[in-house]
């Protein structure tokens, strides 16, 4: 089947490094950046780095202005677009975690303006990636495709003073690669969708180089911190290169969005779909075990009950997975799991007791 072309566009520069925040102002002039920039961030990370930025920026005599985003969600997008026409800012500058990145990401993309990400945590794979997934006010998930950052400033030392519990988040969204990969496959046998070998390799390549440094990660080490956040960005590039979000969001992303919809207090996206990876692992006939000891090696949950979440959701939450994006083929078929065979999957990869 021939495939049409696509445009892969990719971050112009990645710099993943320690003290990088003081040299904001030089990367913004060395991408053309030179009058004004608008740095979106949150209430919290405005006093972790957020504020430091600006200074740094006015510091270079780049004109600053902010705003901070008190709700993350998919409703806030057209408000920062309001913001970006008010200042017309030469760049959008994203202080935080992946959802500020996320809201900056689509407000520029819908505004024709370029945006750097400046990631404080590595949580997700949405500081590097084109793909956006927000919920709106009333909770439902909003997945689609907007673009990548033109640049990527990743300091090491802000990432390394984020709660554990965010870096093991990202590990989830990590690992989550392997099921995903093994969906796009199975995908393109049973409905002919194509989805390039090479950037589901570089997905895998990710996932597995994770894994292997396991032993930095769960010491929390700068050497496995920066792994994380490398494969972070490389599974970013690999979306940019796939032109969807197919080689990192399979059916453990599903699960996970299926329990946004239902559960009372939802845990971290990466942690959900750490869980989800165990399970859909298993359907897979994969080494579930191996990817269960992983997250558990690194701090991250395994199950229901690690999530905070009543086991009832987990299983109501499988059932349901596979309407969430019915146009996404995975190993939950077009029809799903019945109550029954999903309560014996979360039973048997001990994720309910």
């Amino acid at each position: 089947m021939r495939r049409g072309p696509h445009e892969i566009r990719l971050p112009m520069k990645i710099v993943v490094g320690n003290g990088l925040l003081e040299k904001i102002g030089n990367y913004c002039r060395k991408l053309g950046f030179n009058e004004k920039v608008l740095v979106l961030t949150g209430p919290h990370v405005y006093y972790v780095a957020g504020k430091t930025v600006l200074d740094y920026l006015e510091d270079s005599r780049i004109n600053a202005d902010y705003f901070i985003v008190k709700e993350p969600t998919f409703d806030v997008v057209e408000e920062v677009q309001e913001v970006i026409r008010e200042v017309r800012p030469e760049t959008l500058v994203a202080v935080g975690g992946g959802k500020v990145i996320d809201v900056a990401k689509l407000a520029s993309f819908r505004e024709n303006l370029p945006f750097i990400s400046v990631p404080t945590a590595a949580s997700h794979d949405g500081i590097a990636s084109p793909s956006v997934s927000l919920k709106r006010r009333d909770r439902t998930p909003v997945s689609l495709m907007a673009q990548p950052p033109m640049a990527i400033i990743a300091d090491v030392d802000v990432i390394m003073r984020a709660p554990s519990r965010l870096l093991a988040s990202g590990c989830g969204d990590i690992v989550a690669k392997l099921t995903a990969v093994r969906d796009a496959r199975l995908a393109y046998m049973i409905k002919g969708e194509y989805c390039g070998d090479y950037a589901l390799s570089l997905a895998l390549l990710s996932a597995k180089h994770v894994m292997r440094s396991v032993d930095l990660i769960a010491r929390r080490s700068e050497a496995g911190v920066r792994t994380l956040i490398e494969a972070l960005i490389s599974c970013g590039v690999a979306m940019s290169i796939a032109g969807s979000s197919r080689p990192c969001s399979g059916s453990e992303h599903l699960f996970s969005h299926a329990l946004d919809l239902i559960a009372p207090k939802p845990a971290l996206h990466g942690e959900q779909v750490g869980v989800g990876t165990i399970m859909m692992a298993y359907l897979h006939r994969m080494n579930w075990r191996r990817v269960k000891e992983f997250l558990r090696r690194v701090g991250a949950p395994t199950t229901a009950k690690e999530l905070g979440i009543d086991e009832y959701y987990v299983v109501e939450a499988l059932t349901i997975a596979h309407k969430v994006k019915p146009r996404r083929y995975t190993i939950l078929g077009e029809t799903g799991l019945t109550w029954e065979a999903a309560e014996r999957l979360a039973k048997a990869t001990g994720v309910i007791e």
